[in-house]
C-alpha cells in the first residue's frame, strides 16, 4: 500500500515510523483532544495531527515525513498564544508539541544555560539560581521558553537588561529539509538574527542557549489598592513611568477577580489596582523608587528581597491552563487624554467584562537598540497594553474580546502603530512589528531555511514568492 492509499495525515502516521506511532494522534484518536489542547482553553484548535516527539531526531523525521505528505509543521511548546494560528486554519497542519523536550543544563564556566525547545520558565529559572544566576525569564513560571523568546519577551529585569531575545547566544533548530543546524553569531548567523524577534516561522527549535546574569535577589512584589481609590495611582504612574531609572521594571493593572478560591482571600471577588514588579539595586534603592506610590497608602504592600525564583510568580498570572480574550497594542505615551480614555473603559465606573487592562512599562534598556541584537533590538514606546477577560464560553470570549477591544480603540491616539507580537493573541499584520526593511529580510531568511512553506506559526513571516507569487 502506498502513501497515495491514505489521507495526509493516514499517511503521516505510517511515514513517521513505529516509534512515533504512540505519540501521533488524528481526529477520533482517543488521545487526540487531550494532545490538541492549548494552554489558552479558549482555542479550539483542530489540526490534521497532533505529534509528540522525545528526541530530535523524531522532530527531524517528522519534519520530512510532514513535507513528503503535504502537511505543514507547527511547533507548539504550551500554547500560550494559540489564537492566531488557529484563525488561520489547521486543516493541513500537524502540531508539533515540543514539552517532551524540556533538559535544562547549566555550563557555569561559560555562564550559559541551555534549554530545550519545549521547556517552560520555572526549571530555568531554577537551574541558574542554584549557580547564584539569573535568566531573562517572563511574568508567569510555565510560560514557553521558546515561543517567549522568539517573540522578544519581556521580564522584570528587562528595563535594565533589555529583551529576552538578545540574551540568546544560540539556538539548534531543525529548518525545512529535516536537518538540524546550529544558529548563533557565527554559524549561520542570520538565522540566528532572525530567531531574536522574529518568531516561529523558521523551524523547531529544538534547543536554547542564554547567557546569565549575576542576580541571585531582587526587591520585587506588588502594591495594591482598591479601584475607586486608583485614578490618582494611575496618574503618579503615568507621570513617573516613562523617565524612571533603568532598575526597576513595572506593570500597572486595574483588575476585576472573580470570586474564586484560587485567589486569596484579601482578594478575592474585588475590583482592585496592582503595580508590580522588581528593582534590581539595594533594599535602600527600591525604597526611594516606592516611596511616591507607598505614600498613596497601598493596603497590601508585598515588596522586599525575594529570591529570583519567587520573581516569576509576583504577577499572579494563572497557571496550568485559562480561557482568555484579550486585545493588545502599544503606546507612544499616556497623556491627560490617554489616561481619561483608559479610565473610562477600565476605572471603578466602567461596565465592563474585563478580568485585567495592563500597561506594561516600557523604556530604559527595552527601548534602545541591543548592540549585535536580533531582529527585534528594542520596542519602541512607553507601554505595551494587554486587556482581557474570561472566556469560559463562547459568548463570554466574544464579550471579553469586544470590552478588551474597546480599550485599544480607546487608546489608539496615542499609540505607536507598531505590535507587540507575544501580546497579540488574535491574527494581526506581522510586519507591524518590524517595518519594511526587516520584514523584507525576515521573508528572504525565511524563504532560505523552508524553501517549501512546511512551518506554520502563530504570527507567521510568509516566504518572498509563494505559490509563484510574491508576498507582501
Amino acid at each position: 500500500m502506498t502513501v497515495l492509499d491514505f489521507q495526509p495525515a493516514d499517511a503521516l502516521r505510517r511515514i513517521w515510523g513505529t516509534s512515533g506511532n504512540d505519540r501521533i494522534h488524528l481526529a477520533g484518536d482517543p488521545g487526540y483532544d487531550a494532545a490538541r489542547t492549548a494552554w489558552n482553553l479558549a482555542v479550539d484548535q483542530r489540526p490534521a495531527a497532533v505529534a509528540q516527539p522525545r528526541t530530535v531526531d523524531e522532530v527531524s523525521a517528522l519534519v520530512r515525513a510532514a513535507a513528503v505528505t503535504g502537511l505543514r509543521v507547527a511547533p507548539q511548546s504550551t500554547g500560550h498564544n494559540a489564537g492566531p494560528l488557529a484563525e488561520r486554519g489547521l486543516e493541513d497542519v500537524v502540531v508539533l508539541r515540543t514539552g517532551g523536550l524540556d533538559r535544562v543544563t547549566v555550563d557555569a564556566a561559560r555562564n550559559v544555560v541551555r534549554v530545550e525547545g519545549g521547556a517552560v520558565w520555572e526549571p530555568v529559572v531554577e537551574a541558574a539560581a542554584a549557580h547564584g544566576r539569573a535568566v531573562l525569564h517572563g511574568s508567569s513560571p510555565d510560560v514557553g521558553v521558546a515561543g517567549f523568546t522568539l517573540g522578544g519577551g519581556i521580564g522584570w529585569y528587562a528595563r535594565k537588561l533589555g529583551l529576552a531575545a538578545n540574551s540568546l547566544v544560540a539556538a539548534e533548530v531543525v529548518i525545512g529539509d529535516g536537518s538540524v543546524v546550529r544558529a548563533d553569531a557565527e554559524e549561520n548567523a542570520p538565522l540566528f538574527w532572525a530567531l531574536r524577534g522574529g518568531g516561529g516561522s523558521f523551524g523547531v527549535v529544538v534547543a536554547l542557549e542564554f547567557t546569565m546574569f549575576p542576580i541571585a535577589s531582587a526587591y520585587a512584589g506588588m502594591l495594591v489598592w482598591d479601584l475607586a481609590d486608583a485614578e490618582r495611582v494611575l496618574r503618579e504612574y503615568a507621570a513617573w513611568a516613562p523617565a524612571a531609572p533603568d532598575e526597576i521594571s513595572t506593570s500597572f493593572r486595574a483588575m476585576r477577580l472573580p470570586p474564586v478560591p484560587d485567589i486569596p482571600e484579601p482578594l478575592r471577588g474585588r475590583r482592585i489596582a496592582v503595580l508590580d514588579g522588581a528593582v534590581l539595586g539595594s533594599d535602600e534603592r527600591a525604597a526611594e523608587l516606592l516611596a511616591g506610590f507607598r505614600a498613596l497608602r497601598p493596603e497590601i504592600d508585598t515588596f522586599g528581597r525575594v529570591p529570583t525564583t519567587a520573581v516569576t510568580r509576583i504577577h499572579m498570572d494563572p497557571e496550568g491552563g485559562a480561557p482568555f480574550a484579550s486585545s493588545s497594542t502599544v503606546l507612544a505615551g499616556l497623556p491627560d487624554a490617554g489616561i481619561d480614555a483608559f479610565w473610562a473603559e477600565v476605572g471603578p465606573d466602567a461596565s465592563t467584562s474585563l478580568l485585567l487592562a495592563e500597561l506594561r512599562q516600557l523604556g530604559g534598556a527595552v527601548g534602545r537598540p541591543a548592540e549585535g541584537g536580533g531582529v527585534l533590538t528594542h520596542l519602541e514606546g512607553q507601554y505595551a497594553v494587554l486587556a482581557g477577560g474570561m472566556a469560559i464560553t463562547p459568548e463570554m470570549g466574544a464579550q471579553a474580546h469586544a470590552d478588551a477591544v474597546r480599550v485599544t480603540d480607546a487608546l489608539a491616539p496615542h499609540a505607536t502603530g507598531t505590535q507587540y507580537l507575544n501580546f497579540a493573541e488574535r491574527a494581526v499584520d506581522c510586519r507591524a512589528a518590524y517595518g519594511e526593511e526587516r520584514w523584507l529580510q525576515l521573508k528572504g531568511i525565511r524563504s532560505a531555511v523552508d524553501e517549501h512553506g512546511v512551518f506554520a506559526a502563530n504570527h507567521p513571516v510568509p516566504r518572498l514568492y509563494e505559490g509563484g507569487r510574491p508576498t507582501a
